[in-house]
C-alpha cells in the first residue's frame, strides 16, 4: 500500500460517507480472508495498517518447534534462530507474510471482501440518511410511471409513490419536482427502499411548517386535522403568543403562505380554523363556512347536536357531506346537524337562553337567531 490508495480512501471517504477508518478494517479483513484461503488458517495472524501512509505488515504468530509438522503455526529452532539467536524451544516468533505469496484466487477473495464491505457501509449510510428523514416531507423529481406508481428521485435512492397514495386525478410528468411525505424506510440487501405519500394528512402540516414561520418555532400550533386529498383540508391552529393570530400566520399578507401550499396540492382547498378546548366551540368553528346557531357536544358519548339556519343546512353538510364529514375527523365528535326548522319540529331545539341550558356532561354554544336582513354565508378561512 502507498499514499494513492490513502488518497483513494479520502476519495471514498468524501464521497460515499464511509469512514476512512471503515475502509482500512475492510482491507484488513481481506488480507486476514486472503491468509485462509491461501493457508487454511489465519488464527494466528495479525495485519497492521498505518493509517497515515497505506503501510501494512502482516505477521503470523509461530511456536519454536523441534520439528515442524504445521508450517503456518510451527517454526523450527533452527530457522528461529537465524531471525535471533535468543530463541528457544516453546518461544513465539512473528514471521512477516509477504502478499506477494498469495494465490491468484486469495487476492481476487480479499478484493471481494473490501467491494462487498464498501457497498454494505454505503447502503447503511443511505438508510441511516433517509430514516431520519422518515416523517417528513422532500422534495424529489419524477423519473417514470412503474405501473400505476411512480418512480421519485430524491437525490441519492429513488422512492416509491404507490397508487393508493396518490391523489386521484393527480399526474405526473418527468422531471417535474414534487413534494412528498416520507411515509417509511426500509433496509433491504439492494439498499433502502422509501414509500412516500401525497394524501396523508401529515403532509399538509409539514407544509405548513416549512412555509409559516410561527408554526415552525412552536409558537403556532396545529392541534388537529382532517383531510381529504385533492378536495379539502380542515386544520385547526392554536397560538402560544395572545398577540399572534394562529389563522391569520397561516393565511399570510393576502393569503401568500396559504396559497402556496394550495399550489403545491395542485388546488386542493384548505379551511383555517380556531382551536378551542370546549367541544361546542371547536365543532363551531369546524362546520365553517357555514353559520351555526347552537352546538350540544357530550363529552362522554362523543356525539354532538348542531342546528343551523335553515339556508345554511347544505353549507354546514357540503357537498357529498363532506364538510361535516371533515369537520367530524377533526373534532372527534359525530355530528348530528339539523336546520333550525327541524330542531324545533323534532323538538330539539328552542331560543333557550343559555345560562339556562347548561346540562351536566354538555358542552354547549349557542348564538343568537340570526336577524332577517343577516348576511349569507360566513367567509370561510379557506383561500
Amino acid at each position: 500500500m502507498n499514499s494513492e490508495l490513502i488518497e483513494a480512501l479520502d476519495i471514498l471517504e468524501k464521497e460515499k460517507n464511509i469512514s476512512k477508518s471503515t475502509l482500512l478494517e475492510a482491507i484488513e479483513q481481506s488480507l486476514l480472508q486472503a491468509c485462509k484461503n491461501h493457508f487454511g488458517k489465519a488464527d494466528n495472524v495479525k495485519v497492521t495498517i498505518n493509517p497515515e501512509t497505506g503501510d501494512f505488515t502482516v505477521m503470523a504468530a509461530k511456536t519454536v518447534v523441534e520439528e515442524v509438522e504445521d508450517p503456518v503455526t510451527e517454526i523450527s529452532l533452527t530457522d528461529a534462530k537465524m531471525k535471533d539467536s535468543k530463541y528457544e524451544l516453546g518461544d513465539i516468533v512473528n514471521v512477516e507474510i509477504k502478499s506477494k505469496e498469495f494465490g491468484r484466487i486469495a487476492t481476487q477473495n480479499a478484493k471481494n471482501v473490501i467491494l462487498q464491505k464498501i457497498r454494505e457501509e454505503e447502503r447503511k449510510v443511505l438508510y441511516n440518511e433517509y430514516y431520519s428523514k422518515e416523517r417528513e416531507v422532500v422534495t424529489g423529481i419524477v423519473q417514470r410511471y412503474l405501473g400505476r406508481n411512480v418512480s421519485i428521485n430524491l437525490g441519492k435512492v429513488d422512492a416509491i409513490l404507490n397508487e393508493n397514495e396518490m391523489v386521484k386525478g393527480e399526474t405526473f410528468k418527468p422531471n417535474e419536482r414534487v413534494k412528498v411525505y416520507v411515509l417509511e424506510v426500509k433496509d433491504t440487501p439492494k439498499g433502502p427502499k422509501i414509500l412516500v405519500s401525497r394524501t396523508h394528512p401529515e403532509l399538509v402540516k409539514r407544509l405548513f411548517e416549512n412555509e409559516v414561520t410561527e408554526v415552525r418555532d412552536g409558537t403556532v400550533e396545529i392541534k388537529c386535522i382532517s383531510r381529504e386529498a385533492g378536495n379539502r383540508t380542515k386544520m385547526a391552529v392554536w397560538s402560544n403568543d395572545p398577540d399572534v393570530d394562529p389563522v391569520g400566520a397561516c393565511v399570510g399578507v393576502n393569503g401568500a403562505r396559504v396559497n402556496a401550499i394550495v399550489d403545491e396540492l395542485k388546488g386542493e382547498k384548505i379551511d383555517i380554523i380556531n382551536w378551542d378546548e370546549n367541544p361546542a366551540i371547536l365543532i363551531e368553528n369546524a362546520l365553517s363556512p357555514a353559520k351555526v346557531i347552537y352546538v350540544a357536544a357530550d363529552n362522554d358519548e362523543k356525539t354532538a347536536k348542531v342546528v343551523v339556519p335553515d339556508y345554511q343546512l347544505s353549507l354546514a353538510i357540503g357537498k357529498e357531506g363532506q364538510n361535516a364529514r371533515l369537520a367530524a375527523r377533526l373534532t372527534g365528535f359525530k355530528i348530528d346537524i339539523k336546520s333550525e326548522t327541524q330542531a324545533i319540529e323534532a323538538g330539539d331545539f328552542e331560543a333557550y337562553d343559555e345560562d339556562e341550558y347548561y346540562e351536566d356532561g354538555y358542552d354547549e354554544y349557542y348564538e343568537e337567531e340570526p336577524t332577517a336582513d343577516a348576511e349569507a354565508p360566513a367567509e370561510s378561512s379557506e383561500e
